[in-house]
């Protein structure tokens, strides 16, 4: 079975090593994000043009500990961080339930309104997102 090499890695004779041009763009990311950047910003700072998407599965990866088959790259306690800072940032969001807090985020706690009254809807757009945003424009109240 193939897979991905993951960045910061080149294979050379059958064995993973360090890159150490890509290693640097990947310490630096992780120091970037935890001085408060975000996730693409961190990544462009770096010099890596990703999506946040990719920025956030490099920094959650593991195998940047270092495994049998892929040498070390970043530190354990600077991982341990990294994964705190990102579950805190989670936290503060309203992404997900902080069990150490027992209690719901914001997100959790804020009903959406199931009613609501508009204007009739007299005209038609071909783009549906038009339509959509001129829909929404008619919204005068919701009700409770």
């Amino acid at each position: 079975m193939a897979t991905h090499t993951p960045y910061g890695y080149v294979i050379e004779d059958g064995k993973a090593v360090i890159d150490e041009v890509s290693a640097k763009q990947i310490r630096q990311l992780y120091e970037n994000y935890l001085s408060g950047d975000s996730l693409q910003n961190a990544a462009a700072k770096a010099g890596i043009n990703t999506w946040y998407g990719t920025a956030s599965r490099m920094l959650a990866n593991k195998k940047y500990l270092g495994t049998k088959y892929y040498p070390t790259i970043i530190d354990r306690d600077l991982f341990d961080m990294v994964q705190e800072e990102r579950h805190r940032r989670a936290v503060a969001l309203g992404r997900v339930y902080d069990e150490k807090l027992n209690e719901p985020t914001a997100l959790d706690s804020t009903p959406a309104p199931l009613e609501f009254w508009m204007r009739p809807l007299v005209i038609k757009f071909q783009d549906p997102y038009k339509q959509a945003e001129f829909a929404y424009s008619l919204i005068e109240r919701e009700m409770s």
